[in-house]
Parts: structure tokens; C-alpha cells; sequence
């Protein structure tokens, strides 16, 4: 079997860690795992059980995302250097177009989001793999920047994301040792910059 043209850099962490930001200043191409949500009114998606939001579908859940179509788009990327991904409203919980992603002739690119642990065995074991990073900083600052985010982006009514920032705030550490098992590194997202930029970026967008 031929080697693969491109490896995956995967970051994870929890939600405003500053993934994102991370990816962006790297310079590579992003392929965004939070694009692989499923559609707001599919059956299968998980609901939040107790506490003030129950009833709610529980987007911080592994199985409210597709994993296969996300692995699938990491394999074209690697193998072929192309893929077409969807585009994800996360306001309307729901797909509202694909876009073509491509790494023009590079040899790495990144995939972030809150499950990207979840895919970082298999792509070691089919040798997608670069490197495999839990971005991570203080709780109470990962509370603030992830609530003035979501607001900014009215992502969900003002009170599901204030609940659902507190109760992601009390979980971080759990999130964090996780992606740890998972094979992560973790380092704060400056350790990570300064990593992963001497081996792949492309000139960081400062």
C-alpha cells in the first residue's frame, strides 16, 4: 500500500479552549469535526437526562455527531488531498450546504472540535496520524470565553448556554483526562502553538 499524501493533526479539548484559534494560527487547512453534527430532528440524538436543561438534546454527547461521515472525510483528505464537507448551522441545528476542502499540495492538515479524541486510535491505527493534541487552559477563563462565543453567535437561547457553560466548566477536568486516555498531549494552546508550528505550520495568521 501506497503511504498516505497527508496526515491529520487532531486537536481536541473542551469547548473555548481555544481550538479554533489554535488552528487558525497554525495556518493549515481546518477541517471542522463540529460540521458532523447530526440534523436537530434526527431520532438517534441523545437527550440530557437531569438537571435544569433535561429534555434537551445534549449536543456535548458523542453520539449527536457522525463519526463515520467525519472519519470518511479524514481518509479522502489523507489519501487524495480533497473532500467535500457539510456546513453546520449550529443556531438551527442543522446541515445548510457542503463546501470543498483541499489541502493544495500540503502535507497536513487540522481537525478540531469537542470529539475529536474520539477519532484519534483510528486514524493512528490506518496511519492518518501527525499528531494528536488536547488544547486546555483554566476552567473559569474556558467558562467566560466559551459563553461570550456562543452569545456572540446566538448559538442557543442565552440560558441553555449559560447552564450548559456552568455544567461544562464542572466536567472540564474529566474532558481534559479523557483526551488524555484517548493518546492526546495536553498543553495550553501557546505550548501547542509553538509545538506544532516548528514542524507544520505554514506561517501563523498573528
Amino acid at each position: 500500500m501506497s503511504p498516505v499524501r497527508a496526515h491529520v493533526i487532531v486537536l481536541a479539548g473542551p469547548s473555548g479552549a481555544g481550538k479554533s484559534r489554535l488552528a487558525e494560527r497554525l495556518g493549515l487547512p481546518v477541517l471542522r469535526l463540529d460540521d458532523f453534527y447530526k440534523q436537530g430532528d434526527d431520532p438517534t440524538l441523545p437527550r440530557i437526562t437531569d438537571g435544569a436543561n433535561a429534555g434537551l438534546v445534549d449536543w456535548d454527547h458523542t453520539d449527536s455527531w457522525n463519526r463515520t461521515a467525519a472519519l470518511a472525510a479524514i481518509a479522502e483528505l489523507c489519501w487524495t488531498g480533497h473532500t467535500d464537507v457539510p456546513v453546520y448551522d449550529i443556531s438551527s441545528s442543522r446541515t445548510t450546504g457542503t463546501q470543498a476542502l483541499g489541502l493544495a499540495g500540503g502535507t497536513a492538515f487540522v481537525a478540531e472540535g469537542i470529539f475529536a479524541q474520539d477519532i484519534v486510535e483510528e486514524c493512528r491505527d490506518r496511519d492518518f496520524l501527525g499528531r494528536a493534541v488536547c488544547v486546555t487552559q483554566h476552567p473559569l477563563l474556558t467558562f467566560v470565553r466559551r459563553l461570550r462565543r456562543d452569545l456572540a453567535e446566538r448559538r442557543k437561547p442565552p440560558l441553555v448556554l449559560l447552564r450548559r457553560g456552568w455544567h461544562l466548566m464542572r466536567d472540564q477536568r474529566r474532558i481534559v483526562d479523557a483526551a488524555r486516555a484517548a493518546g492526546c498531549q495536553v498543553l495550553t494552546s501557546d505550548e501547542a502553538h509553538a509545538e506544532l508550528s516548528r514542524r507544520y505550520a505554514r506561517g501563523p495568521a498573528e
